[in-house]
């Protein structure tokens, strides 16, 4: 078979994820692509537009792949459980696809937002919350100070920020869980917000939709 054969956009989005995890995403471009599957550059052109579309298709196909580990790491747990397990789920992807992880981060284009799994991502997190009964919009602060706790843990955690200090760091993200919790829980006894739960969650679905990488 030629290298040719074979070739698609989900394949090569699939070996463009591989080469960022082993390579790191700066390496991530349609000549290294190329190079990779054995083909000139130009051939790519047929299934890829441009190193931008190469790199949204990667950050799709890594919000999809996450948004999935994520699932099955929230279901059937509430509250503190359910937190660290969903920043767990988030790590444990962070550690074993470098690459991916940091694809996450990237803007997409608004059409292109539109059908990932970025809003997906937003509703994994309300469902963690789910135990805490929260108002809106109190849930949707939730959701915000739950995906910047667990992006900025992670995003240090890789650039081994917490390598050379004591105690160590899983001790420390445990504390972080609790600290996620008692704050959830006192918003949880505390007087809900005024705001309309139909238009914050629109305005949240919409903020994820956007940005393309919904909670985190």
């Amino acid at each position: 078979m030629s290298p040719r054969a074979g070739l698609n956009p989900d394949r090569l989005a699939a070996e463009a994820a591989d080469l960022a995890d082993e390579q790191g995403l700066g390496a991530v471009t349609l000549t290294a692509l190329a190079r990779r599957v054995g083909v000139k550059p130009p051939s790519l052109y047929a299934h890829v537009a441009s190193n931008r579309d190469l790199r949204q298709r990667l950050t799709l196909r890594a919000l999809e792949e996450s948004a999935g580990r994520v699932a099955e790491a929230v279901a059937g747990r509430s509250g503190r459980e359910a937190i660290d397990a969903l920043g767990q789920a988030y790590r444990d992807y962070a550690s074993a696809h470098p690459g991916r992880h940091a694809a996450m981060s990237l803007p997409l284009d608004d059409e292109v937002a539109a059908v990932g799994a970025g809003p997906r991502h937003a509703e994994l997190a309300r469902a963690a919350l789910r135990g805490y009964a929260l108002g809106e919009p109190d849930e949707t602060h939730a959701v915000r100070l739950l995906g910047a706790t667990v992006r900025g843990w992670t995003d240090l955690e890789r650039a081994g920020g917490f390598a050379r200090s004591e105690p160590d760091a899983e001790a420390s993200w445990q504390r972080a869980v609790d600290g996620l919790d008692v704050v959830f829980g006192s918003w949880s006894r505390g007087v809900a917000g005024a705001a309309d739960p139909a238009a914050s969650h629109a305005t949240s679905r919409a903020e994820s939709q956007a940005s393309g990488q919904g909670m985190v």
